[in-house]
């Protein structure tokens, strides 16, 4: 596995303080809200604060930094380690970085067009690395998890986007932001076909 860069080491770091300290160490009413992106047009009651819950700008950065659990927080920050290093030396940290944020932030835009809800981790994000570790390196193998087989980056990342949109439409594995997940990896396509960066391996 290719050493840990700088930007992937701090964002994961960010991640876990953002997720334990708002879930476990600032028992602050109503905190945990400004960490998830709500739905411009929904307004949630939470008895938990006997408070009305709903859109505020903050959300728009702060969800894509805090997760609904310990296995939501694992599985992101695991994809981002073993697939941001080599995006973030090929790229370097400033397009890194913006490669992360817009895809987040697309992400987030295509769920919300079309669901309403609740919005909140970084799989999006993550999303996007991953199609551009597959645009730009489509040839490379991968050792899947389950099963232990290699298999080729462009071929993990279009499975993974098919079963997404098969999901989404289906309705199956619902709570899952499945056109999130499409929405991030479009975003990271793009932004690697823009920068031509693609099929260097």
């Amino acid at each position: 596995m290719v050493r840990i860069s700088d930007v992937v080491k701090n964002l994961i770091i960010i991640n876990v303080i953002v997720f334990f300290a708002v879930k476990y160490l600032l028992p602050i009413p109503g905190l945990e809200n400004y960490f998830n992106l709500v739905h411009p047009s929904q307004i949630y009651y939470d008895p938990s604060i006997q408070d009305y819950v709903k859109f505020e700008p903050v959300q728009i950065i702060t969800h894509m930094f805090m997760h609904d659990n310990e296995q939501h927080l694992f599985f992101n920050m695991l994809g981002l380690l073993f697939l941001g290093p080599m995006v973030e030396y090929t790229l370097g940290p400033k397009r890194f970085l913006t490669l992360y944020i817009v895809s987040g932030l697309v992400a987030s835009i295509a769920q919300l067009l079309v669901t309403k809800g609740i919005i909140l981790g970084a799989s999006g994000a993550v999303y996007g690395v991953l199609a551009a570790f597959a645009t730009m390196f489509p040839n490379v193998r991968l050792m899947l998890l389950f099963p232990p087989i290699p298999v080729k980056t462009k071929y993990l990342a279009l499975g993974l986007i098919a079963i997404g949109l098969f999901s989404g439409v289906t309705g199956t594995q619902p709570g899952i932001g499945h056109f999130a997940h499409i929405g991030g990896a479009i975003a990271g396509f793009l932004m690697i076909k823009y920068w031509k960066m693609d099929n260097l391996r």
